[in-house]
């Protein structure tokens, strides 16, 4: 019998994924303030039509740039940790789902335990 199993991907920090984690958060952190001009943009194309009332645009517009702005400084606190964090750590990356084959007689606490799997650089490095 399979049964469906999460399995945890873990990357083994490396100045090459370093390297790529803060081109990452930068390149998320130049989109964000991409997408907040154009809010700035928008909100005073749409006050000079007169359409909509002044305050619900602000409102509305300042809901949304705080929204942007709370991911900018969650990238700027993982710029700050990323920078202190020792090579060799281990770094969960994401979750993937895995068939695990059960029989008659395994033992449960092998099936159910937690399993990994080691990334360096872009290549499997371990199965645990």
């Amino acid at each position: 019998m399979k049964i469906i199993q999460t399995i945890e991907v873990r990357q083994i920090v490396t100045e090459k994924s370093k390297q790529a984690l803060r081109e990452a958060f930068l390149a998320q952190k130049q989109q964000l303030m991409r997408e907040c001009e154009q809010l700035r943009f928008e909100q005073k194309r749409l006050e000079k039509t007169g359409k909509y009332s002044s305050s619900l645009l602000k409102q509305y517009f300042s809901k949304e740039m705080d929204t942007r702005l709370e991911k900018i400084k969650l990238l700027d606190f993982q710029l700050e940790q990323l920078h202190i964090l020792p090579l060799g750590s281990e770094l969960k990356e994401r979750e993937v789902q895995a068939l695990i084959d059960v029989q008659v007689g395994d033992k449960w606490e092998n099936v159910i335990s937690q399993r990994a799997i080691i990334i360096e650089d872009g290549i499997i490095k371990e199965i645990r």
